[in-house]
């Protein structure tokens, strides 16, 4: 009697893929740090709001924190890029986490000297914005290098998972520590969790960027930023994935809303607020933990446009709720549709561009990801004012399904993107 083998059984993965981890050294140390470092600065973001108010007595002063790392954030977002596409990207990012290491540690100087100055924060701020300006690029170039095409999606999963522990962690954790031990327990935590980072990049190889006109290790030319937008113009499937986001971010963001919601929709308070806030980041960090089946889409066009297409249904029912937990239920599935996206989006700009060119391209990302929810909060605080908050979230989430459905008609070509066969 011959015997026969049993072909493999393929198991459904449900949880988030931990390949990336497991079988990659360099990438695992990079994600480690980085989760660390983000904790870490949600603690150092929440401490400085809580001491720009101790010091001010102001909200308006406390406003002015965002508005000191927007303009960091965009202006050297794109410089940033060009940077990370001319020199060692281990380089760039090992000094950009070095300064902001340093900036951590002049913040703990500061309150263990007792210098209380709201002026002085809102320098390091903005100083810090510009070392993470130039460090995301420079870091997020480095994945396509260190990983095979295939792992790409469970990597920015991980990714997702990375940004939304540190925006729900590192504010609570923050605020304990404020309230137990003071500002300069919070600031020296996070000059710590940067030793991560650091230590990271230390270890990882040279990363010189793949150019043509590059003469034994050197670079004849800086890379230019216009290039990069030209090549970004050019380049529909990868212009899809900005133009997407921005559907979203713009014209479906009621993040800037949820003070007024929360009391005339639901007669809640502050602690209503902050469930409205962290409900989107709570589904963020869910749909990353869940991510295992992420990895078998091909069609990540598709799926963008699905992801984005459901942010914007789930943003609009919610404005139709007056049941917080149903609301919060809506807002929690918005940011598991958020995370989706992300994941094929970031996945797009690391397999579909060359090598050269990647630095530039995530610049371009965070220039979007800083600026269009802030344009967001803007446009729907404005048409609220005008009209009402409902009109406000209801239009919004419907505009935004509007305007994916719009995109998808005119560049029908990158539904059918295929992740075999990248091409921007």
């Amino acid at each position: 009697m011959t015997e026969t083998s049993e072909p493999p059984v393929h198991r459904t993965r449900i949880f988030a893929d931990l390949t990336p981890l497991r079988a990659y050294p360099d990438y695992r140390r990079l994600w480690f740090g980085n989760t660390v470092s983000w904790i870490g600065q949600g603690m150092t973001a929440l401490a400085v709001s809580l001491q720009v108010y101790d010091i001010t007595g102001s909200a308006f002063s406390v406003g002015l924190i965002g508005f000191c790392s927007l303009v960091p954030l965009v202006v050297f977002g794109l410089y940033g890029g060009a940077v990370a596409d001319t020199v060692d990207r281990r380089k760039l990012g090992l000094f950009s986490a070095a300064g902001s290491f340093s900036l951590a540690l002049v913040l703990a100087a500061a309150t263990f000297a007792g210098i209380e100055n709201a002026g002085l924060l809102y320098a390091i701020v903005a100083l810090q914005a510009v070392c993470f300006a130039l460090n995301a690029p420079a870091r997020s170039s480095m994945i396509a290098r260190l990983l095979p095409p295939e792992q790409l999606p469970a990597a920015n999963a991980l990714s997702s998972i990375t940004t939304t522990t540190g925006a729900l962690v590192g504010p609570m954790l923050g605020g304990l520590i404020v309230g137990w031990w003071g500002y300069r327990a919070a600031y020296t935590v996070d000059a710590v969790t940067f030793t991560a980072s650091l230590y990271a990049m230390w270890r990882l190889p040279s990363m010189l960027p793949d150019r043509e006109d590059r003469q034994d290790g050197e670079t004849r030319k800086r890379a230019s930023v216009l290039d990069g937008l030209r090549f970004l113009a050019g380049r529909p499937n990868l212009r899809m994935t900005f133009l997407t986001d921005l559907c979203a971010m713009v014209l479906s963001h009621p993040r800037a809303l949820f003070p007024v919601v929360a009391i005339l929709w639901y007669g809640g308070d502050a602690r209503t607020t902050g469930m409205l806030v962290a409900a989107p980041a709570l589904g963020a960090l869910i749909g990353g933990v869940f991510s295992g089946w992420l990895g078998r889409i091909r069609l990540h066009g598709l799926a963008v446009l699905l992801a984005v297409g459901s942010w914007g249904a789930a943003i609009a029912v919610f404005g139709l709720t007056r049941h917080l937990w149903l609301g919060l239920l809506f807002l929690a599935l918005a940011g598991c549709a958020d995370t989706v996206s992300m994941v094929f989006r970031n996945t797009m700009l690391q397999a579909a561009v060359p090598d050269e060119m990647r630095g530039r391209l995530q610049g371009v990302f965070i220039v979007v990801v800083a600026g269009g929810p802030r344009l967001g909060d803007f446009l729907a605080g404005s048409v609220a004012d005008l009209t009402s908050p409902s009109v406000a979230v209801v239009g919004g989430g419907a505009a935004c399904v509007v305007a994916v459905a719009l995109l998808a008609l005119k560049w029908r070509g990158f539904a059918r993107y295929d992740a075999r066969d990248p091409r921007p």
